[in-house]
């Protein structure tokens, strides 16, 4: 006797409950997974241009600022923070010499970074957190401050004075 096999189509079982959670939880976690690669991936293939920021900025009419006198000036400065530019008030001390040349100075102690003060009775600046004392030319008359006032980059273009980057330390 010939056995005799029937080929019926195999029945589809209904999915269980936990083939579908199992499912919904690798498709979250590939939307998931393509979420933080996507962005990774643009960053990586295509990175932003950095931005520059400029060096020189306009400040004051050189006419402006008394010969001998320290002035402090404000001015508005764009700084390159990452990617970002950013634009914000700064200040200097402005020393002009007889002969126009100019001096400008950063507005931090060298000690701790305080903000000083020019005090016209003593002819100096003083910075009033740990009271240091500088001549007019930025030298360290006394207090704890490690090394003189540090200086900013300067050209005068037009009878205008530029200030530029913070020259190093000597």
């Amino acid at each position: 006797m010939a056995e005799h096999h029937s080929h019926e189509p195999a029945v589809e079982l209904p999915p269980t409950r936990r083939n579908f959670y199992i499912l919904f939880i690798n498709g979250v976690m590939g939307l998931i997974g393509a979420a933080v690669a996507v962005p990774a991936a643009i960053y990586l293939l295509f990175p932003p241009k950095a931005r520059k920021a400029s060096e020189w900025v306009k400040t004051a009419d050189l006419s402006s600022i008394p010969a001998g006198k320290p002035t402090e000036i404000s001015f508005q400065r764009t700084r390159a923070d990452g990617w970002q530019l950013i634009t914000e008030k700064a200040t200097a001390w402005v020393v002009k010499q007889p002969d126009n040349q100019v001096i400008a100075f950063t507005p931090n102690c060298t000690h701790l970074g305080c903000a000083y003060h020019w005090d016209d009775p003593s002819h100096t600046f003083v910075c009033p957190c740990h009271t240091s004392a500088f001549s007019v030319d930025g030298k360290v008359l006394g207090g704890p401050a490690p090394r003189p006032l540090d200086r900013y980059s300067v050209k005068v273009e037009g009878g205008v004075l530029q200030i530029g980057p913070p020259e190093p330390h000597a």
